[in-house]
């Protein structure tokens, strides 16, 4: 069973692609954490656990999901991971995490997608995305091999800068950066409320017509990135910035 979590698209696409290949169910994890609802899922096929990397880690959200819920039949657990640029070196953790799960850890596929994170970063106009996109899907369709090979994925060259971003630095990152205090609407917000039905974590309250964001926030861009007109900002970090959303696939 192939279970994501995605903000923007890139890792729905990336699982949406894998179960097209691998003749496989596909689950979006963020609707269960949207409902609170617990994990509770059979799979005699393997585990394929796909989602963004988040400061070179997996989304404490999605593995949060992973780590209290119930999976019963294969034993055998993948991790895909979608970044901007590179996953560091989150192997030690997603061991750690199979290991309490009674799962044989096969492996984790780095999958370079479009830059989503604009409270940071800068997200590629169209073109360069389905570039960046074209480029992505070899990697998956190799990632689709191995995994109906009964194979693991390759294991990775990592280095200390890979560890530090990974360790200390995800450590340092969630504290001074996943923040939503800085999100507000413009006048350009008609209240329509789909930021509301986005956000996975329930954040985001109409007040009257008026979006309003409370401290629960896991940064996934999907209010920012998903408003229809561009209505939100992030403080004065997203202003003029390109909104990214990933296309859907088709095969």
């Amino acid at each position: 069973m192939i279970v994501y979590f995605s903000g923007t698209g890139n890792s729905r696409y990336a699982a949406a692609l894998l179960a097209d290949r691998l003749g496989d169910e596909i689950l979006d994890a963020g609707t269960l954490i949207k409902e609170k609802k617990k994990a509770e899922l059979t799979s005699e096929k393997p585990w394929v656990f796909v989602a963004p990397t988040y400061a070179w880690q997996l989304p404490r959200v999605f593995s949060d999901l992973l780590r209290n819920g119930l999976f019963e039949g294969s034993k055998d657990a993948y991790f895909v991971m979608t970044c901007g640029a590179d996953i560091g070196s989150p192997e030690k953790e997603l061991s750690a995490l199979c290991q309490v799960k009674g799962f044989a850890f096969r492996g984790v596929l780095e999958v370079v997608m479009p830059e989503n994170y604009i409270t940071l970063f800068d997200a590629p106009g169209q073109e360069e995305a389905a570039r960046i996109i074209a480029a992505a899907r070899p990697v998956l369709e190799e990632g689709a091999r191995l995994i109906g090979g009964g194979e693991s994925f390759p294991e990775r060259s990592t280095g200390f800068a890979d560890k530090l971003k990974s360790g200390l630095i995800n450590e340092m990152f969630y504290p001074v950066f996943v923040k939503a205090k800085a999100f507000h609407v413009t006048k350009d917000c008609n209240g329509c409320g789909l930021c509301e039905k986005l956000c996975p974590l329930n954040n985001i309250e109409l007040e009257g017509k008026e979006p309003l964001w409370g401290s629960r926030c896991t940064q996934c861009m999907a209010c920012i990135c998903g408003c229809p007109r561009e209505a939100i900002e992030y403080g004065r970090r997203s202003k003029g910035k390109v909104r990214y959303q990933c296309q859907e696939y088709q095969g």
